[in-house]
């Protein structure tokens, strides 16, 4: 085994969840992650705690969504939040050998589904302890325009820290945050305010994403007001939207456009009452993630950069926006670009002042 792969399992289980004797955790998996998933598996036995593997094999999402019934994208699944009330620790580890396996599919069917799972993701997210990691695979290299060993050095590069001093690093940001009432983010095509006031800086340290590096909040829900032009594409369920573009008005998005799949877009828009409005503002702080690969648990932790999530905020920020998408499309700052905390600039071209 290479040994790179009982770390990421050691962090996995031992940092990011906690896992603790007679837990139980769920290893959510594709069968491209066996050898991670297994060791995964391994280290949660060795800790006196009772793991159990869901696979998902290849093509099973594109059936259900292909020839799912309304009745049946409607339907909640009652056995696995059952599964879900008594788990206690929740690793998924993605393999995807298709990243683009449902973009021929009605968006509506996607966002129905995504309301219908909503207070299973609630639920996850506020009542066990969870970390979600992707295991490098063909399909994701490629995405990346890289070789697979290239992004498999890169994913480790980026997993394998000393996470417990990342958090002491995170720490000045936060304090900044916590203590703003007002952010101001320039850039390209791009002059966006909001309120952070009362809102509270969390740090992303490892303990819910591998590989983390992020310090996020909630922007107060009406209070965005300007103008912003996202720099990559952004994949939502397997579908790939490029050259967004958003305004804001009031907190609620006025108008928005996109060179690729605005159909998406402006569905995903009109999911429900929360979706138009942001529910995080996050600052990317990862500089061993300096290269975009469309995969958004690396690309919003690009150091250099910001991300605005659409849709549902976490309530432990002080966000109070619900909605069933929580959608996070990201923003280069690096050439030249700023954000400002209460008048005064924290970050230019990508390097912080503080």
């Amino acid at each position: 085994m290479d040994p790179k792969i009982k770390k990421i399992a050691e962090i996995l289980v031992d940092y990011s969840t906690s896992v603790k004797k007679d837990e139980y955790v769920q290893i959510i998996t594709d069968p491209a992650a066996e050898e991670l998933a297994v060791e995964v598996y391994r280290q949660v036995l060795l800790r006196g705690a009772y793991p159990k593997i869901h696979v998902s094999f290849p093509g099973t999402s594109y059936i259900y969504y292909k020839h799912a019934s309304e009745e049946q994208l409607k339907h909640f699944p009652d056995t696995s939040m059952d599964e879900l009330k008594k788990t206690q620790a929740f690793i998924y580890i993605g393999a995807p050998v298709n990243t683009r396996e449902l973009t021929n599919i009605d968006p509506k069917r996607i966002s129905l589904r995504q309301k219908v799972m909503q207070p299973y993701q609630e639920y996850r997210v506020k009542n066990t302890k969870w970390v979600i990691f992707y295991y490098p695979t063909p399909s994701m290299s490629q995405d990346a325009n890289m070789s697979t060993e290239e992004f498999r050095d890169f994913v480790f590069k980026a997993a394998i820290q000393d996470w417990e001093e990342e958090s002491k690093r995170q720490q000045k940001l936060k304090d900044v945050i916590d203590k703003g009432k007002t952010v101001r983010i320039v850039g390209e095509d791009t002059d966006i305010t909001f309120s952070i006031e009362g809102r509270k800086g969390i740090k992303c340290d490892g303990k819910y994403n591998m590989p983390d590096g992020e310090v996020f909040t909630g922007p107060v829900e009406d209070s965005t007001n300007g103008k912003i032009a996202f720099s990559f594409p952004s994949i939502y369920a397997g579908q790939e939207v490029d050259g967004i573009k958003l305004e804001f008005k009031d907190g609620k998005v006025v108008k928005a456009s996109a060179s690729k799949n605005e159909a998406l877009l402006q569905q995903l828009l009109k999911t429900d009452d929360g979706s138009s409005t942001l529910g995080e503002f996050g600052i990317g702080v990862n500089n061993f993630i300096q290269k975009h690969v469309k995969n958004v648990l690396f690309d919003e932790k690009i150091g250099g950069t910001i991300h605005l999530a659409l849709g549902s905020g976490y309530p432990e920020s002080g966000s109070k926006n619900k909605s069933g998408i929580h959608w996070d499309i990201v923003k280069d700052l690096r050439p030249g670009g700023a954000i400002y905390v209460d008048n005064e600039m924290i970050q230019k071209d990508g390097k912080f002042l503080i």
